[in-house]
């Protein structure tokens, strides 16, 4: 594992103030291009999920989509009144179901992942196609990085 001047630092470096912002940043210009199409960003999100993984349960929805498991719920139940998703209630597997985008909700999704490819473009024009490649697999590795470690519970003074 590579080592590095941080792994010893007793202060922040100010990269993870960075990323905040960074995400901050796009968070809101995400909401406001979705915004432009009738989606809420958790929404966008939402369809995303369902588009890549089909089959899922309302917990594994929610953790995908950074919401809440009843916020989930309540979403998918006003996505498939809009028309954009549909159950495939015949396919039930206990706690899991089969969702998938309809005509509507993809014709959505393309306009949506045109104006968020367009942020991202944004973002990034000043990389090489190398460095995008280098960024995308080092976040990745980040996010791994947090998500296997789970954080040191403190023990509290008596």
């Amino acid at each position: 594992m590579a080592t590095n001047k941080l792994a010893a630092a007793q202060r922040p470096s100010g990269i993870a103030y960075l990323i905040g912002r960074l995400d901050r940043m796009l968070s809101r210009k995400i909401r406001e291009r979705v915004a432009a199409h009738g989606l809420t960003a958790a929404q966008y999100t939402a369809l995303s999920v369902f588009r890549a993984y089909g089959h899922m349960s309302n917990a594994q929805l929610a953790e995908r989509s950074l919401i809440s498991p009843q916020s989930a719920n309540e979403m998918v139940n006003v996505m498939v009144s809009k028309g954009w998703i549909a159950r495939q209630a015949d396919a039930v597997q206990g706690r899991v179901i089969p969702i998938g985008l309809t005509d509507a909700g993809l014709a959505l999704m393309a306009q949506c992942d045109q104006a968020v490819a367009g942020i991202e473009a944004e973002m990034l024009a000043e990389l090489s196609d190398e460095e995008v490649d280098a960024l995308q697999t080092r976040l990745k590795g980040l996010v791994r990085v947090l998500k296997e470690k789970p954080a040191r519970k403190r023990r509290r003074a008596v």
